[in-house]
């Protein structure tokens, strides 16, 4: 099976960290963004498709073309258009079921193969105040009714979206959905169509930390000495 990895982009956000350096590539107690999410992938997983943009000669450096039993291969993203065109970048290349991974955010290996067991999944966290984010919608099955972009203003136990997704290759048979207002594809919103004729299981996530800005960092340095991953 294939995962696919999106680490184009600089993150912004982090400001003066990311001048030079890729997102991905920031470390969290010595290891890189990048390495820590290789590290949490089962077996099953094969091959490894990494999609490169700002500063990409750098990740290829930093991986090669193996990681462990693992094979790697890059792909560029040349134009930073969204998630939903970084995947389609690989789209020649995938060949049946396959998982992609944000390439800052750090993920656990429980919610991976929990995700795995699916054949279309994306994992969610359960938060008890929702600001911002990819709010999920369940139909009665608990199946992906909508994903709901924007302020939320503190809403109250809700789901938002940890950007890991189990996809099937159908997914190309579709037009990428434009984010509204902007330049970008997005992923959420272009899997938004199929989700009445492919159900998308919703996984909710056990431990997941999202690299947005420099204190997401301090703060994931310290929930991984505190052991809150096992």
């Amino acid at each position: 099976m294939q995962a696919v990895i999106l680490a184009a982009g600089r993150g912004t956000r982090m400001g003066e960290l990311t001048n030079g350096t890729p997102k991905p590539l920031l470390k969290v107690l010595g290891k890189t963004l990048l390495e820590r999410k290789l590290d949490e992938l089962p077996e099953k997983i094969s091959e490894i498709i990494v999609i490169i943009g700002y500063h990409g000669e750098q990740i290829i450096e930093s991986l090669g073309d193996q990681y462990k039993d693992k094979k790697i291969s890059y792909v560029w993203q040349k134009e930073l258009k969204g998630t939903a065109d970084a995947v389609w970048q690989a789209k020649d290349i995938l060949k049946d079921r396959f998982i992609v991974l944000m390439g800052d955010d750090i993920y656990c290996k429980e919610d991976i193969d929990a995700c795995l067991k699916e054949d279309w999944a994306i994992l969610v966290k359960e938060v008890e105040f929702l600001e911002a984010g990819g709010k999920i919608v369940l139909n009665s099955d608990g199946s992906v009714k909508d994903i709901i972009e924007g302020s939320h203003h503190h809403e109250h136990h809700a789901l938002v979206n940890a950007g890991l997704y189990v996809l099937g290759t159908e997914i190309f048979d579709y037009q990428m959905v434009q984010i509204p207002g902007k330049t970008e594809f997005g992923l959420p919103q272009t899997l938004l169509q199929l989700v009445s004729k492919f159900p998308i299981k919703v996984v909710k996530s056990k431990f997941w930390l999202s690299q947005t800005a420099p204190e997401d960092l301090e703060s994931a340095e310290k929930e991984l000495l505190s052991g809150s991953n096992n």
